[in-house]
């Protein structure tokens, strides 16, 4: 039973035009594009509201938030997490989050182990999995060196192993810089670091890797340069507040 009150019907509207918005620009440019609804810090009556319009692939930063909204809206809600993954947390999302569709924001072997494991023992369902690449080699930024691939590859074997039961490698994500991402310039260097990691990686392991890239200000040069997924959040759902550091 659903906790929250419904959105007015002006919300409703809003959110369903936004995301139509984006929608008709993604299908401009490649129809086969998948969009996940970036909702972190919104209400759980804004991502009823666009899943009563149909939408089902939903993105959450915060494990806590995301077991929380999974656990009181319906349940073939296509969750996707999208936000820094600690080690003591990656338990906790393979435990609650029934429907968890996929984690996009995989960067080490340990985590990934972790996530597998706990699937196991609860008997939950298959997870698919992105591994983050740090393209732009920024300092403050999560992700698997680009340059140097040896501890994505050791993931990769892995997931690909008999070892692995819960997870399945469907691609690669990764965030461009600030620069990269507002230049005019065109072609963005962080989004084609990501191409080229998946053709090094596709050849040798005979895949045929996704890719997450792209969100609000820069998904449709993602989608130009190959992204088949993108995560947008501030043009559907508006303006985020600061999140309570509690």
């Amino acid at each position: 039973m659903s906790t929250f009150t419904e959105a007015t019907e002006a919300r409703k509207s809003e959110l369903s035009e936004n995301y139509r918005a984006i929608i008709d620009k993604i299908n401009q440019l490649n129809p086969k594009v998948n969009l996940v609804a970036v909702s972190k810090i919104k209400p759980s009556s804004d991502i009823k509201a666009l899943y009563d319009a149909g939408v089902r692939h939903f993105g959450e930063n915060y494990v806590q938030e995301l077991i929380a909204k999974s656990q009181e809206l319906p349940k073939d809600i296509k969750w996707h997490f999208i936000g820094g993954l600690q080690s003591g947390k990656a338990k906790d999302l393979a435990k609650h989050v029934e429907s968890l569709y996929a984690v996009e924001t995989i960067d080490s072997l340990k985590k990934c182990k972790q996530l597998d494991n706990t699937r196991e023992k609860v008997g939950g369902s298959e997870i698919k999995v992105f591994l983050q690449i740090n393209t732009s080699c920024e300092e403050q930024k999560s992700g698997y060196n680009s340059e140097v691939l040896d501890d994505l590859e050791e993931t990769v074997k892995y997931l690909l192993s008999d070892e692995c039961k819960k997870l399945k490698l469907i691609g690669l994500m990764t965030i461009g810089s600030f620069s990269e991402s507002t230049s005019e310039s065109g072609e963005n260097q962080d989004f084609k670091k990501l191409v080229e990691v998946k053709e090094i990686l596709d050849k040798k392991y005979q895949l045929d890797l996704e890719l997450s890239m792209g969100m609000s200000n820069d998904f449709e040069q993602a989608i130009k340069q190959g992204s088949t997924s993108v995560r947008v959040g501030s043009s559907i759902f508006g303006a985020r507040p600061p999140r309570n550091a509690a």
